[in-house]
């Protein structure tokens, strides 16, 4: 029986979109074992996955490093590939394969604009092809959740649309006045729009639902659970490239994505569900960082600014009635 150790200690994002390999690695090795390293506060995006035996909490402190040991790992499958993942990786005696970063790929486009990435895979496809000969079925992201799950808070109406208007990252946010303008629009159509967001998102999902009539505000304390399971109830979700993108996603709600400084080549597109992603092309100072910036570089904000709520709206009414 092979036994195999799985390195992704955040973010929400990247750990969702390590579902696919996990369960074609458990197709492939039926009998094998399966444990996962990861932060404590992204523990439950993963807890409840059936082809996961143990979801273990990252920990820098000798006691962690001598369980692990333990354990006797015959593969681990570095998906984060920085010094803290190498410091594991090097106190285990097992093979080691890591996830192949493009960190100067990366580079040469946000600095110089020279894409090398032009052709790359998603980001679940380039985490497949860690591992050789691993091929991944046709089914999406996962989020799994405990047999007995309920919500604090259930909603139903026939026309729910979700906004995440957050985002880690300033210049990955759609401005909160364009989500008010686009909301109250939607609601003019017999549209209820909810709010979704994580701690960080406490002003930006209060500030725009108290503007949007008859919205419902689910921002809460980082319980992706909880949100992940209100989301199924959504008939579609407009969103920033964040990580409730790829929980949107892993729940299979439709989205509509607002690119600003990230762009498709980097991978973090949604993955194997219905999606449009709104960006504003052909700008030379896009994109500014492979992860988001705090501010405008060149202070005009124009891949944001350009996306409007009216070209928003517009999109949005040609891609609900592909749904």
């Amino acid at each position: 029986m092979e036994k195999f150790l799985v390195i992704r200690l955040s973010s929400l994002g990247d750990i969702l979109l390590t579902t696919p390999l996990i369960r074609a690695l458990k197709k492939k090795y039926p009998l094998s074992k399966i444990d996962f390293i990861t932060k404590s506060q992204y523990l439950d995006v993963i807890k409840f996955n059936p082809n996961i035996n143990q979801t273990i909490e990252y920990s820098n402190n000798s006691n962690f490093y001598d369980e692990l040991k333990k354990k006797n790992y015959d593969i681990v499958i570095d998906l984060q590939n920085n010094f803290r993942s190498l410091k594991i990786t090097v106190r285990l005696k097992a093979k080691v394969y890591r996830f192949n970063k493009h960190t100067f790929r990366k580079f040469f486009l946000v600095n110089f604009k020279l894409n090398l990435l032009k052709n790359s895979r998603t980001i679940p496809e380039r985490y497949a092809k860690t591992i050789p000969n691993l091929i991944l079925d046709d089914a999406g992201l996962e989020i799994h959740f405990p047999h007995d799950f309920k919500t604090q808070q259930n909603i139903t109406h026939n026309n729910l649309i979700g906004f995440c208007p957050g985002s880690r990252h300033f210049t990955k946010r759609w401005l909160p006045e364009y989500f008010i303008e686009l909301g109250k629009k939607l609601v003019n159509e017999g549209y209820k729009i909810v709010l979704f967001g994580g701690k960080d998102d406490k002003e930006i999902c209060k500030k725009i639902s108290q503007q949007i009539p008859d919205s419902i505000n689910l921002q809460n304390e980082n319980k992706i659970l909880e949100t992940a399971f209100q989301m199924k109830h959504c008939k579609l979700i407009i969103t920033n490239d964040s990580g409730l993108m790829h929980t949107a996603t892993a729940v299979r709600v439709p989205v509509l994505v607002i690119f600003g400084s990230s762009v498709k080549e980097f991978g973090f597109t949604p993955y194997k569900t219905k999606s449009l992603i709104i960006e504003r092309e052909n700008l030379s100072c896009r994109p500014c960082s492979h992860i988001g910036k705090e501010e405008c570089p060149k202070m005009h904000f124009r891949c944001m600014k350009d996306l409007t709520p009216e070209l928003v709206y517009e999109k949005f009414q040609q891609f609900i009635k592909s749904i």
